[in-house]
């Protein structure tokens, strides 16, 4: 998968991975880029600097509707759509106790969006020949996230389905890469500590004790390298590769392990 001359949709590409992704795009000579965020402002703020070949579209990305709308508008200025990178994503919720609005909001965006999205444009993909699929998943899709349950599990899910559509379409055209990153410096990770629960906090000092905080234009770069080999898995962080051959291996030392981890940085 080469981005030049690729006309390409970005979500959650406001801020974050999902700007580095745009930006990267442009660079690498792709025809059209459509950057769509629920921050219709900050979409269109990015693809002001991409230039001529930048579309800034807001939107919901677990709207059905949105999502139809947002596919057409790319259709209409750049052609089909060659690589789409489902990326917008919530890290939100805590333990068993997190009230049923934030599952229902976590399910949504990080897992039924990637199933519209994917809906929409599998047919045509079929039709054509090809197609790409990036997912964001994260590293908790590989492993888990502690100090929170909807966020460990909408991950997992993220990751399996772009398995699924890996396995059920990859003979016939689509390709499929699932990135999974640990600490990335973005607003998912930088907000305000006063605003975070414990359990949040938690969350974040997990994320950074596991290994270096990345810049995203690094997380572009590792994406840019998995689409040229069609490969899978994107790791930025490659120790993540180590810890999942350590959870496969010996799942329950692996369990036993998070939980001193779990314990090592939970406040007295």
């Amino acid at each position: 998968m080469e981005l030049e001359q690729a006309v390409v949709v970005v979500t959650g590409g406001a801020s974050g991975i999902g700007r580095a992704l745009a930006l990267r795009a442009a660079d690498e000579g792709a025809r059209g880029v459509v950057v769509a965020d629920l921050d219709a402002a900050g979409a269109e703020a990015v693809a002001a600097e991409i230039g001529a070949c930048g579309l800034g579209i807001g939107g919901d990305v677990a709207d059905d509707a949105h999502v139809g709308a947002l596919l057409a508008r790319a259709e209409d200025a750049f052609g089909p759509v060659d690589l789409f990178c489902a990326n917008a994503g919530v890290a939100i919720g805590t333990d068993v106790t997190t009230p049923e609005q934030d599952w229902e909001l976590a399910l949504a965006v990080n897992v039924r969006a990637h199933v519209i999205a994917a809906r929409r444009l599998v047919p045509g993909w079929l039709e054509r020949g090809r197609g790409y699929f990036l997912s964001t998943a994260s590293a908790a899709g590989l492993l888990t996230q502690i100090g929170s349950a909807p966020y460990a599990v909408t991950k997992h899910a993220a990751l399996a389905f772009a398995e699924w559509l890996s396995v059920t379409y990859g003979d016939r055209g689509i390709g499929v890469s699932c990135l999974c990153p640990m600490g990335v410096n973005t607003p998912l990770l930088g907000a305000d500590a006063q605003d975070r629960t414990d359990d949040q906090q938690m969350a974040t000092r997990a994320v950074t004790a596991a290994g270096a905080v990345l810049e995203p234009e690094q997380v572009a770069d590792a994406v840019v390298a998995a689409l040229r080999e069609e490969r899978f898995l994107v790791l930025p962080h490659p120790e993540v590769l180590e810890f999942f051959r350590r959870k496969a291996d010996d799942y329950d030392r692996w369990l036993r392990g998070m939980r001193r981890l779990q314990a090592s940085i939970t406040p007295a």
